[in-house]
Order: structure tokens, then sequence, then C-alpha cells
């Protein structure tokens, strides 16, 4: 199954920024649209001010430039705004994605200034694919990264995704379910992203099964009939402590046992949680219940989390819904999307865009990205912006410094590097396999043991260094000097 069929079955290449289509007909008309340009997609802030956010949406980015083409009702569209050419419209009816295409392996820790995915090609079609790109990656990151500040707050307890009933989108609710696994999350309410991804779908039951029956231990007795092997009931719908967890332990014992199972769990969704959760450990521990475990939802995040665990309650896993799923706290990633260079005579040029506000001051030129790390501790040190065809070499020392503060410099040595950026298209042509999404999970939970725990607090943690090359740096401050 195609990985968009579920999203639409139109075509996505026409969700693009109308000023996509203006400017390519644009290039066309002044004859530039051949002309080799390099675009950088980067982000500039982390979410949550935290230390570091996860890179997500690769699979997708790559099922979208795939399948990027134009039907016969898009170029009637395009002509029915009378203000294309019919040069262009040609050339949208015989598209043919030829660019190369360079992004960060999804699950990698990234962090604000440094390239994630970069595009060349002929400026005509690296245009056209901006607000894909961004959209697709921009999400997903965002998502990744809250599930997984909600999912370290967890400290080793279970996290489900619970939120698709309030994502913004079809669209969201299951990317957001994806990115959500990646982030840390042990499965999902949402069944089609079993379905389509193979992440565990978990649920049980909802407060109207219980209202259904005539009393709540006819609901608990009925469920447990049905799904002895794997028995987990919601206990608030009524009374917590006098009437679900009492209930509850009565069906397990006249319902699940008899049957030659053991009960799994109880779920709390309202009320004190803190409290209730104490409360119904020892009611559970008395009954002969030790092992079965306490499921805790509604309204949490990563700071309930962390405040529920502070006050020792007794919680076993968490299901998270609104505020995962919206990333509700910061729901902005803010990747952008930059021209850095452009080719003339086979010679690459930089450019850079220039304001004010230095944060929004580009990095020139076509890059690659180091990750430095300690080789004894595999710890990261460190990330560099190079050039693209720059190497640095890990068996002598390395000099790496602040972009803005030069005089901040440190001699790095006993380091490996590696690559982060990885090439994706070749002149159109995939090249590169996504992994499966257990292996990009496993894969992020590995990078992210890399980050020293300084950077991975939730208030004002250490920040992560971002450096240029010499080489690099040298390049940005003469382009700087010159458009002064």
């Amino acid at each position: 199954m195609n990985k968009l069929d579920w999203v639409d079955k139109r075509n996505l290449s026409m969700l693009a920024d109308f000023y996509e289509f203006t400017m390519a007909n644009g290039y066309l008309e002044n004859k530039v649209s051949h002309k080799i340009a390099y675009f950088d997609m980067f982000f500039r802030n982390i979410p949550d001010d935290g230390g570091f956010a996860i890179m997500a949406g690769v699979e997708q980015l790559i099922e979208y430039l795939k399948n990027l083409r134009f039907s016969d009702e898009d170029i009637e569209y395009f002509r029915s705004k009378n203000i294309f050419n019919e040069k262009f419209l040609d050339y949208l009816r015989n598209f043919n994605f030829t660019c190369d295409v360079w992004a960060v392996p999804e699950g990698t820790p990234i962090f604000p200034g440094e390239p994630i995915v970069i595009v060349r090609g002929p400026v005509i079609q690296a245009q056209l694919v901006e607000t894909m790109i961004l959209l697709t990656v921009n999400h997903q990151s965002l998502i990744a990264t809250k599930s997984n500040r909600i999912v370290r707050a967890a400290q080793g307890r279970d996290v489900v995704e619970f939120g698709s009933r309030r994502a913004h989108s079809y669209e969201a609710a299951i990317l957001g379910a994806r990115a959500a696994y990646i982030g840390g999350c042990v499965g999902t309410a949402n069944t089609i992203v079993d379905r389509d991804f193979d992440i565990p779908a978990l649920g049980t039951m909802a407060h109207s099964w219980v209202q259904m029956f005539p009393t709540e231990l006819d609901a608990f007795k009925a469920y447990a009939r049905v799904y002895p092997d794997n028995c987990v009931l919601l206990v608030d719908t009524y009374n917590t402590l006098r009437e679900g967890i009492p209930n509850a332990i009565k069906t397990f014992n006249e319902e699940v046992l008899p049957r030659g199972y053991r009960p799994k769990a109880i779920r709390i969704d309202s009320g004190d949680i803190a409290y209730l959760s104490k409360e119904a450990r020892k009611m559970l521990d008395d009954a002969g219940f030790s092992d079965v475990g306490i499921m805790a939802s509604s309204g949490l995040d990563e700071y309930i989390i962390r405040e529920l665990i502070e006050q020792e309650a007794a919680i076993d896993s968490f299901g998270v819904g609104e505020r995962l799923i919206t990333a509700r706290s910061e729901p902005i990633f803010g990747g952008v999307y930059k021209l850095t260079a452009i080719e003339d005579n086979g010679e690459i040029v930089p450019k850079i865009k220039i304001s004010e506000n230095v944060a929004k001051i580009t990095t020139p030129g076509f890059k690659q990205v180091y990750r430095l790390f300690d080789r004894d501790t595999n710890k990261s040190i460190a990330d560099v912006i190079t050039l693209h065809h720059e190497t640095i070499d890990d068996n002598k020392p390395y000099e790496i410094f602040h972009p803005l503060y030069t005089w901040k410099r440190k001699r790095v040595t006993n380091f490996y590097a590696k690559k982060l950026l990885v090439p994706i298209f070749n002149k159109g042509q995939q090249v590169y396999e996504s992994p499966n999404i257990h292996d990009i999970k496993k894969y992020c939970e590995e990078q992210i043991d890399t980050l020293w725990q300084e950077v991975k607090r939730f208030e004002k943690p250490h920040e992560y260094i971002v450096d240029l090359s010499q080489d690099l740096w040298n390049i940005k401050d003469k382009l700087l000097k010159e458009n002064q």
C-alpha cells in the first residue's frame, strides 16, 4: 500500500503555496529555470525550550517526491488563473523530478541552525517542493520531539498515544501517531496506524461501555468474559474507590482467574490520580493482584507525569492524548527552507540572507553536518556544519569554535566523526530505503542515549554546540562584509 493512500486519493503535488508556482512560472519566463540551486531546510528554535529535537517524516517525504506529477485537471486549473504561460503548463504536464536530496535519518537528535534536508537541482523544481518538505518534516519532528519529552518524564513506564480524536486532521492523527512511536511511545489507540505502519494498537473500553449495562459490575464481567486474556478495566465511571476497584477485583476473581488467566490492569481517567492510584495499589495488592498494572490518562503531559512520579503515584503506564498529538504547549516546529547557493558554469556560488535579527541570517553554501563523539563514552561532543566536500579527520585533534563568539574555541581529541546528512535522491532517483518503523524507534532511543543528561533537562538545558568549520565561517563572514 502506498503510504499516501490514506491521506488523500488526490495527487499531493498541488499541496504547495501558490507563490511556488508563480515563481516557477517566472523562472521559466526569465530563462533561469534550469539554473542549479541549493536549498536547506533547518529550524531556529527547539519547542518547549528543550535541549534537542528529533528528526521525523523522511519516509513520507520520499513518498511525496516519488509521486510528483501534474494531471490534466491540475493543468486546467492553472490555465484558468490566466497568469501562467503555456510553456509553463507544458513543463508541468511533462514534469520529471531530477533533484538530488540529502536528509538526516529519522530518529536522529537535531539542533537549530543545521541543515536537516538539502535539495539540489533546477531551481524551478527545488522551489516547488518547499511547502511539502516543510509540512512533512515540521509536523512529525514536532510530535516526535514532544512525545519523547513525555516518554522521558515517565522514567521507563509505558506511554501510549491516545490523541486521535483531538488531532487537527486525519493526516495529523495518523502521522502524529507514527511520530509519537518514533519518539518512544509503545503504541497508539489509532487502529489504522497499526494496519498501515505496524505500530501496536492498544485499548480496551470507554465509559460508555460501563454505562450500557445495568451495573458497573455487569459491564466489567461482560467485558472479562469476552477478553479474559487481556482484561483491562476502566474503574472511574461512578466512584473509583468505593465501586470501581472493588468491582474490578470481584470480576478478576469470578471471570478471569477461573478461565486460567491473570488480569492485566485497571485504568483511572479522572480525579486525583496520584491519590487514587496509591489507594488502588493497596486494594489490588491486598486482594492478591500485585501484578495488575495501573494506567492513568486524562489531560497528561510531561510536567504532570513528572509531578505524579514525584508524588510517588502508583502508576505503571500512561495514556497521553491531546497534549501530545497537538504538541499543545508549543504547536509549531518552525522549520524554514532557504536558498543557500547556486551553480554558475559549474562553480558553486554561496548565497546568504541577511537580517537585523541575527537568528535569521542564513549560513551560505552547499553543506554537510558532522557529529563528533567521544571515543571513550560514545557521548556527543558537538555538531560541526562544514562545506559538503570537507572531511573531518578524526585521527588528529580538531578545533571547534562558536560561530558568533569566535574567540570561544575548544580543541577536541579522542573523538570520531559521523556524517549526519545521507543521500535520499540522486538525479531524481531514490537511493535510500527507509528502515522499518521499529528500527527507527530503536535508533532514536540509541541516539538520544548519546546526549549528555544536561542536554536532556526540561528546564534550562545545556545548549548543545553547533559550530561552523573554519572554511564555512570564512565564506559567511566574507558575504556579510560584502553586503554591509
